[in-house]
């Protein structure tokens, strides 16, 4: 792809996630982890770590920003996340895929449920107490597990759609069809 239509790309994406960030949507649907998927596969690696934080800043922005190091957990997550997308690109196709939907969601589901517990004053600072936030968090890793999942299928068919239409014009393709 040309640099040109790359930063369309980033700024498109940038644009969709924030969007459906700061719209209502239902809570950890949102997509993040697709775009760092997508940013690793179509786009550069590095963007798989970027795309997410500029999301997440500019988002938080909007929002408001919250307790400052369960924040860290999120945009940690987030990083973590996009590393992980990096090796789901290195190992195949659909098997790493949903191991890299599920494992990212349970990566951010474990990593920000165990902060909140420790950082919050909601919850008793024990082993139990951390049970009943992982127990709290339930709903919101099925969500993030289907928000993955749905927008990382739409975005990789969006860019193989893209690129198909790209290496495939029109006039080829009616010409091929047509046999002449």
């Amino acid at each position: 792809m040309n640099k040109r239509l790359i930063f369309f790309v980033i700024i498109g994406l940038i644009i969709f996630a924030v969007a459906v960030r700061v719209l209502p949507h239902y809570p950890n649907a949102t997509p993040l982890t697709a775009i760092a998927f997508v940013a690793s596969i179509y786009l550069r690696t590095k963007w798989a770590l970027f795309l997410p934080m500029i999301v997440l800043l500019l988002s938080d922005f909007i929002l408001g920003f919250y307790d400052w190091r369960i924040m860290a957990s999120v945009y940690g997550s987030f990083l973590l996340i996009g590393g992980l997308s990096w090796l789901s690109k290195k190992y195949g196709k659909t098997l790493p895929v949903l191991l890299y939907v599920t494992g990212s969601s349970l990566v951010f589901f474990l990593i920000t449920n165990a902060f909140v517990w420790f950082f919050s004053p909601w919850f008793e600072k024990s082993l139990s107490g951390l049970l009943y936030a992982y127990e709290l968090g339930l709903p919101f890793l099925r969500a993030m597990f289907v928000g993955d999942l749905v927008y990382g299928l739409a975005l990789v068919t969006v860019f193989e759609l893209a690129l198909y239409v790209v290496r495939h014009p029109v006039e080829k393709a009616k010409t091929i069809h047509c046999g002449v």
